[in-house]
Order: structure tokens, then C-alpha cells, then sequence
């Protein structure tokens, strides 16, 4: 006999058109956003930014397609995509980036490997004996 082992599944949240919160989100999976969060959003997973939504604030998160008007800080683990309707207005941190024609794109972006992201130093600590 044996044991059948039950597996975490990350949630998906949504929050919808018409919905307005102020204040940080954190979520250990997805998130779509059509309606308007003011604060921080943090998600082990990936974060959709549709046409009809906004932030203000700053998102961190594994991946992020952004299609609607964000003001943030976005710091992305893997792949940031920036789609054709998306208006970004706020520094950029990411591994990997893709912008779509028709996107507009405002501020500073840095690329980099995961543990530059992470805030980890790329270069070795220098020690004293």
C-alpha cells in the first residue's frame, strides 16, 4: 500500500476591473491584476499586469507580462515582458527583458543573472587577514 502525497498547487489570484486596493500584497503564486493596487506586490510566481490595469508602488516577482499602466519599482527573477499596450513609468531590474512595439517604457533598466536580482554581490567579498 501506498501513500498518495498531497502537493501544494500555488494559487492564482485575481484581482478584477473596478477594484481598488492600497496597500502590499504577497502572494506564493500568480496574480493578475485588472483593477488598481497602490503598495508593494510580491509573488513567488508570475505577475500579469492586464489593459485595464495599474500600479503604483514596486512588483517583485519570478516573471511579469505588463500590458496596462504601472509606476513602479519591477524587479523580475526571470523575464520581464513589456507589451504593446504597456505604459512603464519606474526603474527595472531583470534577468531577461522583452518589449513588444507600441510599448512605452520610462527609467532605468538593469540586466542581469538571478543572484545580481536577488541583491547577492557579483563580484567575490574582499577579506583581510
Amino acid at each position: 500500500m501506498s501513500k498518495i502525497m498531497a502537493t501544494e498547487t500555488p494559487s492564482v489570484n485575481i484581482i478584477g476591473n473596478g477594484t481598488d486596493i492600497n496597500g502590499n500584497i504577497k502572494s506564493n503564486g500568480d496574480l493578475r491584476i485588472d483593477g488598481f493596487i497602490k503598495g508593494t506586490i510580491q509573488a513567488t510566481g508570475k505577475v500579469v499586469v492586464g489593459s485595464t490595469g495599474r500600479v503604483e508602488g514596486e512588483i517583485s516577482c519570478q516573471n511579469a507580462d505588463i500590458s496596462g499602466d504601472v509606476k513602479a519599482h519591477i524587479k523580475v527573477t526571470e523575464l520581464l515582458s513589456l507589451k504593446a499596450n504597456a505604459v512603464v513609468s519606474g526603474d527595472i531590474l531583470t534577468n531577461k527583458l522583452a518589449i513588444e512595439p507600441g510599448a512605452v517604457f520610462t527609467g532605468a533598466c538593469k540586466m542581469g543573472n538571478h543572484e545580481s536580482i536577488n541583491g547577492k554581490s557579483e563580484q567575490p567579498t574582499e577579506t583581510k587577514a
